[in-house]
């Protein structure tokens, strides 16, 4: 019920992992090399994760050859089942690897059959395993970071700002201020006008003291006089973790993107990656003071700024932009990272489905955009300055497109989109209590990629005790829409004490895609 990031099975809190409704009494359980024999013949156990960190291959020999029951390693047509269930990690491709190594030994003992989980047989599959990890090995370089990350980043991340007399903070431009340090990549950056107002983006990951002392010194050798406000570029809690503080000590208010208010203020209700409550500082959530829409505009001390709605590593993200000291800039949270000098590098941050981050709302729009609007100086998430980013945004937008492409060709789904996005399907809010003596609602939200309506049937499957009404969804979506369907939980006296799941067993247009997301239940 309360997230943290370092949960096991969990990507930065958000689960991979989808355990079933009811506890299932296992009588047998196999090593990763292991072997059985049943009726005379034996069967080799082979550990093949990638699509689970718990994929099991089962070989049997028959005369004609191998027989390989092979789980999700790999369906007809050398697709994947789902792209979320593999990852693992925060985009560094770990399940990525641990898959290709599977279907590689798959492969290697050239079954004459594969029986996968779901889908049809495949006869001969050597060809289609070989193909499969073609496209995996493709699909590497693209999903990966686009930039230094870990090897030579820390030398990357900034060659334009200089030092000033205020130790540790950085002069951009003569009215822009960062702060810069080895291994330091905090989340600060702060315009300050001629009056000596202040206007901040992002304050995250500080020592209180640290930043405390800092403003201090800004005030007695800059003139910095008050912080006006704090534009959050994104949902995540890293970049919100001390705008409370300034809230408190210096009057600070907190601004974000209209989308973005219900991730800050209620963050419990979604399974979103790195929530400010998944953190272990003690702040559950933010209270928000001014939210903008896209392309919405600011007048401030002399600047105008305008915010726009700038997707990429996650959907609920903004950019801010304008002219500072004669030069285009925009700020940009998260979303691209890099030296645009190096040719090499593209400038892609992780790729995380569970950030919300559908390649058409996440990195392909915010590539589009940042070559439309052509800044002179990128501003980005933990320190990064990009100036003269020109070529590498044109990098950073070839590599989206051939990302989709790699994705497109995996996908199980004629649009990838169902494959990809862990939330076509979700309920808000994510986590329910159910106290003794009442009920809980909430809503299911549908969303239709298709381009023609969509009707659906969802069977709410619940645990022992809890019952859902209705029992299941029925209803459409209109093309490429969302809708939200209401659902009571209440409980009888069988209900068992303790955090359970809850799954939603899906239909679309006839063909069922089973229990793909699920909601928490807290039985108080």
């Amino acid at each position: 019920m309360k997230p943290a990031l370092k949960d096991p099975c969990t990507v930065h809190g958000s689960s991979y992992v989808r355990p079933p409704v009811d506890a299932i009494r296992i009588d047998r359980a196999f090593e990763k090399l292991d072997e059985f024999t049943w009726y005379g013949h034996t069967v080799h156990c082979v550990e093949t994760k990638g699509t689970s960190p718990g994929g099991m291959t089962y070989f049997l020999q028959n005369p004609n050859g191998w027989i390989a029951i092979s789980g999700d390693i790999m369906l007809d047509g050398a697709r994947m089942h789902t792209w979320f269930d593999t990852e693992w990690d925060y985009g560094f491709a770990s399940g990525l690897y641990a898959l290709v190594d599977s279907v590689g030994y798959v492969e290697r003992h050239n079954p004459y059959l594969l029986l996968p989980a779901h889908g049809p047989v495949i006869e001969n599959p050597k060809q289609q395993l070989a193909a499969f990890q073609r496209k995996l090995r493709q699909l590497e370089p693209l999903y990966v970071r686009g930039y230094s990350e870990g090897k030579f980043a820390g030398a990357d991340q900034d060659l334009v700002s200089t030092p000033t007399e205020i130790p540790h903070v950085w002069q951009l431009l003569p009215h822009l201020y960062k702060f810069k340090g080895p291994m330091f990549a905090p989340n600060f950056n702060l315009i300050l006008a001629d009056d000596g107002h202040g206007l901040m983006v992002d304050c995250g990951l500080l020592d209180h003291t640290f930043l405390d002392t800092a403003i201090q010194h800004m005030q007695q050798h800059l003139g910095l006089k008050q912080i006006d406000a704090c534009f959050i570029t994104h949902m995540h809690g890293d970049h919100m973790l001390d705008a409370d503080h300034l809230r408190r000590k210096w009057g600070t208010q907190v601004w974000v993107l209209d989308n973005m208010v219900d991730k800050c203020e209620h963050p419990e209700w979604f399974d979103y990656v790195a929530a400010i409550e998944s953190y272990p500082t003690g702040v559950p959530s933010l209270r928000v003071d001014r939210s903008f829409k896209p392309g919405g505009t600011l007048d401030w001390h002399g600047y105008h700024f305008t915010v726009d709605w700038m997707p990429g590593q996650t959907e609920f993200a903004l950019a801010v932009r304008g002219m500072i000291d004669d030069r285009s800039v925009v700020f940009t949270g998260d979303n691209i990272f890099g030296n645009p000098a190096d040719p090499k590098q593209n400038g892609h941050e992780a790729v995380v489905s569970r950030n919300s981050s559908i390649l058409e709302e996440g990195y392909i729009y915010g590539a589009e955009y940042l070559k439309r609007i052509n800044p002179d100086l990128i501003v980005g998430g933990h320190c990064y300055v990009m100036n003269q980013p020109a070529q590498m945004i044109e990098r950073y937008r070839q590599c989206a497109y051939q990302l989709r492409t790699a994705f497109q060709a995996l996908s199980n789904d004629e649009d990838y989109r169902y494959w990809y996005d862990p939330y076509w399907v979700r309920a808000q809010p994510y986590r329910v209590e159910l106290q003794p003596d009442s009920s809980s609602n909430l809503m299911v939200h549908v969303r239709n990629f298709r381009k023609r309506t969509q009707s659906h049937h969802i069977a709410v499957h619940t645990p022992r005790g809890v019952i859902a009404e209705p029992a299941a969804l029925e209803g459409t979506v209109a093309a490429s829409s969302r809708n939200a369907f209401p659902l009571q939980l209440r409980r009888t006296a069988e209900a068992a004490p303790g955090v359970q799941i809850m799954a939603f067993d899906i239909t679309l247009d006839g063909r069922r895609y089973g229990e793909l997301f699920d909601a928490i239940i807290d039985v108080k």
